[in-house]
């Protein structure tokens, strides 16, 4: 069993709805959702800019998946949840899962990179990352909260909610 860490965003309907199907759609896939992060509205950022604004958070899993299965578990919950596939790189979807660390984990193939090649240069990302855990690095060493603090103001960051519900949550 690995510790991994995965994004999630939507800009398109019911932002939060689709973020909570999300977490309730991975354990039938394998993997275990022990935490997740607030939730946080943020801008655009990439190849449209002229779009919604995404809700986003970030999850601590646990999975006996390999890298390309953890994969194709977050496709598929994606599919699952209405993203078609193809679109517009950057544009806007109902359901965005990313695999963003993996354990000790480092990758790089046409499919996935591990670490994911943004998780050191988006801010939406970072934070909720750095609200699970503060001390989190990448398997190379680099700590994400010092990318955090070199990181210009660029893109707005707000926080938009409590943290999504998951199984383990003693609240349920």
């Amino acid at each position: 069993m690995a510790i991994g860490y995965l994004g999630l965003g939507s800009n398109v309907g019911d932002r939060r709805g689709h973020l909570q199907a999300a977490v309730d759609a991975l354990p039938s896939h394998g993997v275990r959702v022990l935490a997740s992060s607030s939730t946080y509205d943020t801008d655009p950022v990439g190849e449209i800019l002229d779009q919604a604004d995404f809700l986003n958070a970030c999850l601590r899993i646990e999975t006996a998946l390999a890298p390309d299965a953890l994969l194709d578990a977050c496709k598929a919950v994606e599919r699952e949840l209405g993203r078609m596939p193809g679109g517009p790189r950057h544009g806007p979807r109902p359901i965005d899962v990313d695999v963003l660390l993996l354990g000790d984990v480092q990758l790089t193939t046409d499919r996935l990179s591990l670490p994911h090649e943004q998780v050191l240069a988006r801010r939406f990302v970072l934070i909720p990352l750095l609200e699970l855990d503060f001390a989190l690095a990448t398997p190379s060493g680099a700590r994400l909260a010092d990318a955090l603090a070199v990181l210009p103001v660029d893109e707005d960051v707000r926080h938009g909610g409590p943290p999504l519900v998951t199984r383990s949550d003693p609240s349920e």
